[in-house]
């Protein structure tokens, strides 16, 4: 069985960037049987994080050797050169969790991007109280998604920042946009993932086809889009406004 991650990525692969069946599979080093099924469902795999004391631990300096000399050696050239005659979902799992250390540019680290290329999503703390009804008041997130070509921005205050709740909020925003960017840019937000995506998320990208990325620790350059839009929202849209509540804060960020 697949993974999550190769399952979003096959379908990522195939209708966003239009790779045929078989590329994917020479790519991905699995079957085309594999993409196909991949392809046909809407479900993703069960997901399982593999147990401690993995197999995996014993290779693991070859595999950051091999990385070291080149960082974009495929997972099934790696297994090759150490070795390697277990399943490949566990050292696949394990090379995407050291590869990013060695990749020598972040990818989105840039100042200009292609239409549809990518989007980036921050979560906004506004520093006031928004009633929540029954008397009760709080500082619910605000999920931030400004697009890298147009620089248009998008925001929805969520109940809460847990994965849940983003999904249902990349789902409204998006919807609004009427589009899908091929890549979402976060941090190691905990409802996203923290050097890895979580499942539940990584089954939601899949369902988009899109490509969720994980930025660097401390790397708030990499976000540079998404904090500027933060304030200008502090700055520049909450400054004399009163709110009744999330829906009327929602309602007059659409307006």
């Amino acid at each position: 069985m697949i993974s999550v991650e190769d399952w979003a990525e096959i379908r990522r692969l195939h209708r966003a960037e239009q790779m045929p069946i078989r590329a994917i599979a020479r790519q991905l080093g699995i079957s085309k049987n594999t993409v196909k099924r991949a392809l046909a469902t809407n479900r993703p795999p069960v997901y399982s994080r593999p147990s401690k004391g993995s197999a995996v631990d014993a290779v693991e300096p070859q595999i950051r050797e091999l990385l070291k000399q080149t960082p974009t050696m495929p997972a099934t050239v790696i297994a090759e050169r150490i070795g390697w005659d277990r399943g490949m979902t566990v050292l696949k799992e394990r090379v995407r969790e050291l590869r990013p250390a060695y990749l020598p540019v972040d990818p989105v680290s840039r100042t200009t991007y292609q239409p549809g290329e990518l989007a980036q999503c921050d979560l906004w703390f506004p520093p006031l109280d928004i009633p929540l009804g029954y008397g009760q008041s709080g500082r619910p997130p605000v999920l931030v998604m400004v697009s890298g070509y147009s620089r248009i921005i998008s925001a929805r205050m969520l109940p809460t920042r847990t994965t849940g709740d983003l999904i249902d909020g990349h789902w409204k925003l998006l919807t609004g946009w009427n589009a899908v960017p091929r890549m979402l840019v976060w941090d190691n937000e905990a409802g996203i993932g923290r050097g890895r995506v979580t499942g539940d998320f990584a089954a939601f990208a899949g369902l988009l086809a899109t490509k969720i990325y994980l930025c660097r620790p401390r790397d708030p350059e990499a976000k540079g889009l998404v904090e500027r839009a933060n304030g200008y929202l502090e700055t520049s849209f909450l400054p004399g406004r009163t709110f009744t509540g999330p829906d009327d804060f929602n309602a007059q960020l659409t307006a």
